[in-house]
């Protein structure tokens, strides 16, 4: 009897929670959130719910989605996860231009700079590239064929950016390894130089964003990990520029300057106002930490740590709209076990992101699109507060999970290896 109970207790530990996503356009004319499988837009043009339209029908992923992201000009709009599925849809029509098939689950996308390209990672750490030429999203362009670019040799990539010169594509493992890669002029034949790796993380490699600036329009990047810390590289070396410990800065650290192992991990990290403001979410933190770069002196220091008080809200996504100095937070999770909710979403936004104004967490009835938008994003205008701080844990247990290794006994590593699927299908 023991035993059951133990294995039932396994069991609910090993359910797959997928956090919740969100994603803002360019313009602020949409927000996108993505809670397991389903896919809620809201045009903040018209105040109502976007339609999406898919001729693959109804529901339009039918796993959880593990990425989505609008292109750099707010053109197309990219959604993917673990059903092994790419979509790619026009933000005009809201219609889905094209699917493409995964041979594995994916983790992470991004568009290039000139929409031409929209690349994928899947789980097995190999970077794939689509060839969208032209793409206005007003013409469907079909089924296509993902073409392989670049691997990281079976380690999960859960962060995959463009340059902001579309120089480079760079890409982040769970080994603790960021790769910038040449992105190359025919990219269908593969990206075969390295420019660099920055090095210096010692955990997984959760997030990344660029800052840029006048000054700098190649960029310097920031990264985002399990070990706490913010680091900010020049990608053309790959030299390691600064480093900000922002679970210790935002009080996060026990008084011995320890803290539980992955219990702060950086879940995102989004650049606003040209990067001169780095928005970063941590695991355990209700609330964001505010971060300054200075491109100049190629530093980072804390600027503010904004609260949300009053509710259990622990962000799992961000989203930053550079017209209205809105950032944009989710909190949130799927198939949240012992939970009367198949998916649970907030959406928070805070005001006056600027480096000489208060942020201000905004209320429910100031937010842009007001209760509509709620009940769009989030299912429900009002929500269950008490669910949301198991919704944090459980991202947390699912993000170590995921992208931390599992060490095996030596005598388990053999059985294990007789029953890999490929092993089976070469049978």
């Amino acid at each position: 009897m023991e035993e059951a109970e133990v294995e039932v207790e396994s069991n609910r530990d090993n359910v797959e929670v997928a956090p919740a996503l969100i994603a803002v356009h360019p313009d602020q004319t949409s927000v996108a959130v993505a809670v397991g499988p389903d896919l809620r837009v809201f045009d903040l043009l018209s105040g109502s719910a976007a339609s999406l339209v898919d001729e693959c029908g109804a529901p339009f992923h039918k796993d959880s989605i593990r990425a989505i992201r609008y292109g750099p000009r707010g053109k197309l709009f990219v959604s993917a996860g673990d059903d092994k599925t790419v979509k790619i849809w026009s933000t005009e029509s809201w219609r889905c231009v094209c699917t493409v098939s995964s041979e594995k689950r994916v983790s992470a996308v991004a568009i290039s700079e000139d929409g031409c390209h929209v690349c994928f990672a899947d789980k097995f750490g190999v970077v794939w590239v689509v060839d969208v030429p032209g793409s206005d999203g007003h013409v469907a362009l079909g089924d296509r064929k993902p073409t392989p670019l670049l691997s990281h040799y079976c380690s999960i990539i859960p962060s995959l950016e463009f340059s902001p010169d579309g120089r480079f594509i760079v890409s982040a493992d769970r080994d603790f390894k960021i790769r910038v890669t040449n992105f190359p002029k025919k990219p269908l034949n593969g990206a075969h130089e390295i420019q660099s790796f920055c090095l210096a993380h010692t955990e997984f490699v959760s997030c990344l964003a660029f800052v840029c600036s006048p000054e700098c329009p190649q960029g310097l990047l920031v990264s985002g990990s399990g070990d706490s810390t913010v680091r900010l590289w020049d990608i053309s070396s790959g030299v390691l520029l600064d480093t900000c410990v922002v679970a210790a800065k935002a009080g996060l650290l026990e008084s011995n300057g320890e803290a539980e192992e992955h219990s702060h991990a950086v879940t995102d990290l989004c650049t606003t106002l040209n990067g001169s403001l780095i928005a970063v979410a941590i695991q355990s933190l209700q609330g964001i930490v505010l971060l300054s770069c200075d491109v100049s002196a190629q530093t980072l220091s804390v600027s503010k740590v904004v609260s949300i008080l009053g509710e259990a809200f622990v962000p799992t996504s961000l989203g930053f709209c550079p017209h209205e100095g809105k950032l944009w937070m989710v909190t949130g999770v799927s198939s949240l076990p012992s939970c009367n909710y198949p998916s649970l979403a907030r959406v928070r936004v805070i005001s006056g992101i600027d480096v000489e104004q208060e942020p201000v967490v905004v209320g429910d009835d100031k937010i842009p699109g007001r209760e509509k938008l709620l009940e769009t994003l989030q299912g429900s205008a009002s929500v269950d507060e008490s669910a949301f701080l198991a919704a944090a844990e459980a991202v947390k247990t699912a993000m170590c999970n995921l992208l931390i290794k599992k060490q095996y006994p030596s005598d388990n590593r053999e059985s294990r290896k007789k029953t890999r699927n490929d092993r089976k299908l070469k049978n």
